[in-house]
């Protein structure tokens, strides 16, 4: 794929931007509240961290200023000076908080999600306000709608097969992925359980993580990230 100046532009602006706003990650983290101590959710042989043992995690802020500048750089240089790369980059660093609390306790909280919802939301509408392209908008809603129903009935079909945290950003990132187009969305829905399994398999092998309850909020994010560089080449190679 042919890269113009433009869109080295929008890379490079992104990556900066990107690397601010994930030098907030610790304090996203530790502005979420603990979760409560269950015995049935929490056993003794997987405690659970605390958030703010997250927030303080050694060397977490350039961590995670990195990763989300790598993405959101990535995002620019693949779509250029677009207005919907505005609920993408924002996004961003909440992404990466979210990704690194449920891998660390199997939790995606509520109060990081919820707030997303309204954010992505607004940012999606104003793109297509901003673009004179109502479709954005429709294909926004339609990726939140049509993603949330998808994950509910299969957690409502197998609940112990995935999580409702993984119900509640499936909408935020059907929204995301929805306004760029369905091949992205369908790239990154399906995408997800495809590296979930794989990498599930692998990580359980390896003994990384606990094969019964593993984390696949990261792969979800990891996927959607795949479906808005790639969604239009790979849903094309696939006859999508």
């Amino acid at each position: 794929m042919a890269v113009d100046a433009g869109q080295w532009q929008a890379g490079l602006a992104m990556l900066a931007a990107g690397a601010a706003l994930g030098m907030l990650t610790p304090r996203i983290i530790g502005a979420v509240p603990e979760p409560v101590a269950s015995p049935e959710q929490e056993p003794p042989e997987h405690p659970k961290r605390l958030y703010a043992e997250i927030a303080a995690g050694p060397g977490l802020a350039w961590k995670s200023a990195v990763a989300t500048a790598v993405v959101t750089g990535v995002f620019g240089l693949s779509l250029g000076w677009d207005w919907r790369l505005l609920a993408l980059v924002v996004f961003a660093p909440v992404g990466v908080a979210l990704a690194v609390i449920d891998w660390q306790t199997t939790l995606l909280p509520t109060r990081l999600i919820a707030p997303s919802y309204v954010v992505t939301g607004a940012l999606v509408v104003a793109a297509a306000v901003l673009v004179q392209d109502r479709d954005v908008a429709i294909r926004g809603g339609v990726g939140w709608v049509a993603t949330f129903a998808f994950f509910f009935v299969l957690w409502f079909i197998y609940p112990r097969g995935l999580g409702y945290g993984d119900v509640r950003l499936s909408g935020v990132l059907g929204m995301a992925l929805g306004q760029l187009g369905y091949a992205s969305l369908l790239v990154g829905v399906y995408g997800a359980f495809i590296l979930g399994g794989f990498g599930g398999l692998v990580l359980s092998a390896l003994r990384l993580v606990d094969r019964r309850r593993f984390p696949f909020g990261p792969f979800m994010l990891l996927a959607a990230a795949i479906g808005v560089v790639a969604g239009p080449e790979v849903a094309s190679s696939l006859g999508w």
